[in-house]
């Protein structure tokens, strides 16, 4: 009897999962069927998207190495300061000499130790300078100076 009851339960436990499974199948068929224009869409809009992915990559990936190589050039003749210039602006030679070491890329420490003066001195030099090229940074004054020809 007990074989029986056992033969009964495992028949019946065997049954359930088939129809479990049978409702699965109906139930995922009925999901592609009903709803087979959005998974196409759905698989269509990936395809073009890893596509544009790998075009785009393709296409951008590879870097251009830009070499720049600086070529000096000789001047046609030696440099002469535009004496009128400096009349005009009124500047003195000290004033004339610490632009040019500003031009170096000097600090105002720097360029009292090559001058052998205190760095005030270098300062109320630069202020003045600035002053009389109307510039309010050093590299302006620079600028400034190469256009009017006091530097080379």
């Amino acid at each position: 009897m007990k074989k029986q009851l056992l033969i009964y339960a495992v028949g019946y436990g065997v049954c359930g999962g088939l129809l479990i499974v049978l409702l699965r199948l109906v139930e995922y068929r009925f999901l592609i069927v009903e709803h087979s224009v959005e998974i196409y869409g759905g698989l269509i809009a990936l395809v073009f998207a890893s596509l544009g992915i790998w075009l785009g990559l393709k296409l951008t990936g590879r870097k251009q190495v830009v070499v720049v190589k600086e070529v000096p050039v000789p001047a046609v003749g030696a440099f002469t300061v535009n004496e009128v210039r400096l009349r005009e602006l009124s500047l003195t030679r000290r004033e004339l000499e610490i632009l040019g070491l500003i031009a170096e890329g000097l600090s105002n420490r720097e360029i009292a130790e090559r001058l052998f003066v205190s760095e005030n001195t270098v300062k109320t030099h630069s202020s003045r300078l600035f002053d009389k090229l109307s510039a309010k940074r050093r590299t302006q004054a620079v600028q400034i100076g190469k256009e009017l020809g006091l530097l080379p």
